[in-house]
């Protein structure tokens, strides 16, 4: 159980740093900006599920060895349902409504959340080290 409960966490960690830092940069450097764009809008809320679903799963099988850690990737989990549901579709109409302000400091929130989240998995993963 600890080796899935590890291989979770690890899937969780590498997938939100691979997503974060490597396809929504190269999207951003391949693309034309509007392609850009519009792929990255469609492709957050897949994004957001996999986190939920990772974290929630890494959450359960973490729980009969560690409950701090099952703990904080549980919060990870629910922390993401009101950012896919409310703080996304919030970025997007700020983006519609070319309000340029009010996107950036959604968008800036939303970072702060995932790199949040990132660092909360990594430091699960630490505690896998004996």
């Amino acid at each position: 159980m600890t080796v899935l409960a590890l291989l979770a966490t690890a899937l969780l960690f590498g997938g939100m740093v691979l997503y974060s830092f490597g396809f929504a940069a190269f999207l951003f450097t391949a693309l034309p900006a509007e392609m850009a764009g519009k792929t990255i809008r469609r492709a957050f809320p897949h994004f957001y599920l996999f986190v939920m679903g990772a974290a929630g799963l890494a959450a359960l099988l973490t729980w009969p060895n560690d409950a701090l850690s099952a703990l904080i990737l549980a919060l990870i989990a629910a922390t993401t349902l009101p950012t896919r549901q409310i703080l996304m579709p919030a970025i997007n109409a700020a983006t519609d409504a070319g309000a340029k302000a009010r996107f950036n400091l959604l968008h800036g929130l939303s970072v702060g959340v995932t790199l949040a989240h990132i660092g909360l998995a990594g430091w699960v993963l630490a505690r896998f080290i004996p």
